[in-house]
């Protein structure tokens, strides 16, 4: 995949999709406060750890899109790419801020304390910890019923196609 004409699509899908967006008033900057209830909220969840991946990954692609053309800087690009992954560990920190002003913007200060107060709990630190696992296990098994459905419908097409005389 490459990064520039993806951000193209999207950017061209946003304006094209969206184009009231513009004449919207933008949400108003959150508080100071708000804005550290959110990031608090989301390292409690441990999303934050969501965006570490994201950092590296960019990095790890860029370097890649060198490496078929230049096959025999691989060993510095790689040294590049730790050098790299050092220099901007702290986007990782900017990349929290623009999730917390979302959820600044989403939620009341107030109703962030309460989260964070939830989150504190032993049934909020239960969810942390257990959501990630949940969503993941849940992903499987619907990926397991689509295989399963389409193979269904796959069949079905097959049969329907056949009394017209059609083998697919």
């Amino acid at each position: 995949m490459q990064l520039v004409p993806f951000l193209r699509v999207a950017a061209l899908a946003l304006a094209v999709g969206a184009p009231g967006l513009a004449l919207a008033q933008a949400p108003a900057q959150p508080s100071p406060s708000s804005l550290a209830m959110a990031r608090e909220l989301i390292v409690i969840k441990g999303g934050s750890a969501m965006f570490d991946p994201i950092v590296s990954g960019v990095i790890e692609f860029v370097k890649n899109t060198f490496v078929p053309t230049n096959p025999q800087l691989s060993g510095e690009l790689n040294e590049v790419a730790v050098k790299l992954r050092k220099d901007y560990d702290s986007k990782r920190a900017e990349l929290l801020n623009e999730v917390a002003t979302v959820y600044a913007q989403k939620f009341s200060e107030a109703e962030l304390k309460e989260l964070v107060a939830f989150y504190k709990s032993p049934t909020g630190k239960k969810m942390a910890a257990e959501e990630p696992v949940a969503i993941d296990e849940g992903l499987k098994r619907a990926q397991a019923w689509a295989d399963a459905f389409s193979a269904e419908v796959m069949g079905k097409f097959r049969d329907e196609m056949k009394k017209k005389g059609h083998d697919l």
